[in-house]
C-alpha cells in the first residue's frame, strides 16, 4: 500500500504540471498546481464541447512554455458519465490522467477554509493538491469487444431491471382485482400473459363500447 503511495508520488516531479479538473454536465473547471502544490493558474472553465476542448488543450501547451514543465498530469472525479468525452480527447492526446476518489475530495475540502461547501472552483483545487500527494487511481478504459460487452451487460441490467418493476405492478393489480389468478398460475408464462391480454383486450372493448353508449343516450 505505502510502496503504491509512494509510487504515484513519485511520478509528480517538478517537472509535472499537475490539473485538477472538477467535472460537470455544460462546464468543468480546472486549477494547475506544481509539485508542491503552488497555484499556477486559478481555476478556469473548460465547456464541454470539441471547441472547449481543443482551446484547453492550447492552454495546457501554453502553461508548459510558461512554466518550464515538460510533463502533464490530468486528473478528476468519475461524476457520472461526464468524464468520458474529456477522457477519450485526453487520450487521443496521449495526455495521461487520473482519477480521483469523490470521498477524498469531499473530506479535504475544509483544509483551506474549514468549509465543506460546493465550489466548482475550489474543488478543482483540492484534486490538484490530492493528486500531488498521490491520493489518485489509474483508470483503465475499454476499447472494441470489452467496451461492447461491458455496454451489452449494462444495457441488460437496465431491462431485467424494468421487467422486474413491470411484474411488480402487474403482480400489484392483480392482488387488487384478480387475486385469483395466482391460483391458477403459479408462475408468468406464455399462457398466463395469454389470458391476461385476452382479457384485458375484452374489459377495454367493454369499457369503450358503455362510453359510446352513454355519449348516443346522450344526444
Amino acid at each position: 500500500m505505502n510502496f503504491n503511495t509512494n509510487e504515484k508520488i513519485n511520478q509528480v516531479s517538478e517537472n509535472t504540471l499537475v490539473i485538477g479538473i472538477d467535472i460537470a454536465k455544460h462546464k468543468h473547471f480546472a486549477c494547475v498546481v506544481d509539485d508542491r502544490g503552488r497555484v499556477l493558474q486559478k481555476s478556469f472553465p473548460i465547456f464541454q464541447s470539441r471547441i472547449g476542448f481543443e482551446a484547453f488543450y492550447e492552454r495546457l501547451l501554453a502553461l508548459t512554455q510558461a512554466h518550464e514543465k515538460q510533463e502533464i498530469l490530468v486528473g478528476f472525479e468519475p461524476t457520472g458519465h461526464y468524464w468520458m468525452n474529456l477522457a477519450a480527447f485526453l487520450t487521443h492526446y496521449g495526455i495521461p490522467f487520473v482519477m480521483v476518489n469523490p470521498m477524498h475530495v469531499n473530506r479535504s475540502k475544509e483544509l483551506d477554509d474549514n468549509l465543506q461547501t460546493k465550489n466548482d472552483q475550489k474543488d478543482a483545487l483540492v484534486i490538484a493538491r490530492l493528486m500531488r500527494d498521490g491520493r489518485f487511481s489509474y483508470p483503465r478504459l475499454l476499447e472494441g469487444v470489452e467496451a461492447e460487452l461491458r455496454n451489452g451487460a449494462t444495457l441488460r441490467s437496465k431491462i431485467q431491471e424494468d421487467l422486474n418493476a413491470l411484474q411488480n405492478r402487474l403482480i400489484r393489480w392483480l392482488d387488487r382485482f384478480f387475486p385469483e389468478f395466482t391460483q391458477v398460475f403459479k408462475s408468468f408464462g406464455k399462457m398466463a400473459y395469454a389470458v391476461l391480454e385476452k382479457h384485458h383486450c375484452q374489459w377495454t372493448f367493454k369499457v369503450n363500447h358503455r362510453k359510446n353508449s352513454s355519449s348516443c343516450i346522450a344526444k
